[in-house]
């Protein structure tokens, strides 16, 4: 089973980026540990990668290398996006 990878671009002192790590945590939960891989990257520490992904301002969310969210999705969204994900790499496999 392929996993998804889930990068989270915040910066200190950012509230939305902490309710942002919050929202992850609870919607990953939702789904099988092996599906969902994901890490917490501080925009400052990393911004030439921030940077070469286009996040332009905190939180951000990009999954397998592309900025998907820029700012706070609803959870109802993020859940919604993580599924279809898995949901198109099943399918490709079953082709």
């Amino acid at each position: 089973m392929k996993t998804i990878k889930v990068e989270i671009f915040s910066s200190i002192g950012c509230s939305k980026c902490g309710r942002a790590k919050d929202l992850l945590r609870k919607v990953v939960k939702d789904f099988a540990s092996s599906q969902i891989e994901w890490r917490e990257i501080n925009i400052l520490e990393e911004l030439d990668y921030a940077m070469t992904l286009g996040v332009l301002s905190s939180p951000a969310i990009a999954i397998d290398g592309k900025v998907v969210f820029s700012g706070l999705p609803s959870a109802r969204k993020l859940r919604t996006t993580l599924a279809n994900r898995l949901n198109d790499q099943s399918k490709r496999r079953q082709e």
